[in-house]
């Protein structure tokens, strides 16, 4: 007879891991997404880009990249501006369908990494 193996699942724990791991992730993707954006921002004092921020909901693991000024959704939707070299209307948009590949595996590696200690 063959020894026995005793394995102790411990789902809570491992499924807390695995949501806080998640939930760092969302910061560290939206704060990524954040710089890439910020290199497209339209610029001309520069208040724009330094508006932008990253907000977290840990508890429904989300983030939010967002830029508050009051004329941020104008740049951001309005595509007759004329903007300086390299600096675009979609600043935010165009970056995060670009970039959802790398935060979604800026993620993954926050939830293997916490699963994983």
């Amino acid at each position: 007879m063959s020894p026995r193996a005793r394995v102790r699942w411990n789902g809570q724990a491992a499924t807390r891991r695995a949501q806080q791991g998640a939930a760092r992730g969302a910061r560290l993707g939206a704060e990524h997404l954040l710089n890439v954006s910020r290199d497209r921002v339209p610029i001309e004092e520069g208040t724009l880009e330094r508006s932008g921020t990253v907000t977290v909901d840990e508890a429904n693991t989300a983030a939010v990249v967002s830029y508050d000024t009051p004329y941020a959704v104008r740049q951001h939707e309005d595509m007759t501006l004329r903007h300086d070299a390299g600096r675009t209307a979609k600043y935010l948009e165009d970056p995060l369908n670009e970039e959802q590949a790398t935060i979604q595996a800026i993620i993954a590696a926050q939830v293997r990494r916490e699963l994983r200690d």
